[in-house]
């Protein structure tokens, strides 16, 4: 029965997970991909260039065997011819060798991208339980991987019957020819065999990528709690966020009390908004709004600005504009310029200075 911790695991991996499988080498990768295109690239190397690979192999065979003959066999001589066969069969089979390392690295970065990291090759004590292996050994992967390797070799056999098939009336008449024409029947042959075996195990090489990548999706996959668990390590704790915006708020309440008392006037509506206005002819275009609130907010800034005499007047739509229009520190919109003025040269005619 599948633990119940992996069945919990119904929501898609988050980009932060991935990174993270990313950085330990952890991605969706399938190794018939660069098998099947190493093989096709070698084949179309001995398709284009293999005969003059194996003209150049023949002729440097003889030329080492009627040399050889005539050295004078000593440490130097041998190491130096030695030196000349090993140089020769890198040059001859160079085209074949680069052709296979770029093709294996253009398989391989054509599923995952560029990627360098040395954490799978770091040793862990996990991979030497030898229940964790036995589980591995029974796992669906190792059933998948031995399904595909039974699958490769039936289709491998059933690829070469199929080419070969027509040559098998060919093949005693082969006894009265040549070497060399033997030779040149077995690699046109051999070259069939690889050609068609290539075209199916690239259908074979996209199954497994298909599910290389499921495999790997539902492994990355995490529980509700998880998600839950990582949205709060990079947002931080809602408890704690909350507290902080509550501190925060707190001190921006203050603050502003603390500017109630500089106003020219608090407007009100009247009993649920008060809006406390300033205005300082040489330093503000036009009145700002010091403080607002709602409420308890409203009443405790109606009560600091009785405490401090500053001017309190009911005036309801212009307390409902100000306070759905204007922020706290901001000037006033120009379309309320006229019922502010009013307001403030009410209150400048009542402390008996007029306005500039």
């Amino acid at each position: 029965m599948p633990e119940k911790g992996h069945q919990d695991k119904t929501e898609p991996a988050t980009p932060k997970k991935r990174e993270d499988a990313r950085k330990k080498g952890q991605v969706a990768v399938s190794r018939e991909i660069p098998s099947v295109l190493i093989l096709f690239m070698t084949t179309g190397v001995f398709f284009f260039i293999g005969g003059q690979m194996f003209v150049n192999l023949a002729e440097f065979m003889r030329d080492a065997l009627q040399n050889g003959l005539l050295l004078d066999l000593h440490t130097m001589s041998v190491t130096r011819m030695m030196s000349a066969v090993l140089e020769k069969i890198i040059l001859i089979l160079l085209p074949l060798l680069v052709a296979i390392l770029l093709t294996g690295i253009a398989a391989n970065i054509s599923q995952f991208g560029i990627l360098f990291t040395t954490q799978p090759l770091a040793p862990k004590l996990s991979k030497l339980n030898p229940l964790k292996g036995l589980k591995r050994l029974f796992s669906l992967r190792s059933v998948v991987e031995v399904a595909k390797a039974l699958l490769k070799i039936l289709i491998i056999g059933l690829v070469a019957y199929a080419a070969l098939h027509k040559y098998f009336n060919l093949l005693p008449g082969l006894m009265h020819l040549q070497v060399l024409d033997i030779m040149t029947f077995t690699g046109q042959a051999a070259l069939k065999i690889c050609f068609f075996t290539c075209l199916a195990l690239m259908v074979l090489a996209g199954l497994d990528y298909a599910y290389q990548r499921w495999q790997y999706e539902n492994d990355l996959k995490m529980t509700k709690q998880e998600v839950k668990e990582e949205l709060k390590h990079r947002e931080g704790d809602p408890v704690i966020k909350s507290r902080i915006k509550k501190a925060q708020f707190e001190m921006a309440q203050r603050r502003m009390m603390a500017d109630v008392p500089t106003a020219d006037v608090v407007v009100t509506n009247p009993t649920r908004l008060a809006i406390a206005l300033k205005f300082d002819t040489e330093n503000m275009e036009a009145p700002q709004v010091v403080a607002k609130g709602a409420g308890h907010i409203a009443a405790r800034i109606k009560e600091i600005a009785r405490e401090f005499g500053v001017p309190v007047m009911e005036q309801k739509p212009l307390a409902q504009s100000l306070f759905q229009s204007v922020e706290i520190g901001e000037a006033i919109p120009a379309a309320l310029y006229k019922a502010v003025a009013e307001v403030l040269a009410y209150v400048y005619r009542l402390k008996g200075r007029q306005h500039v």
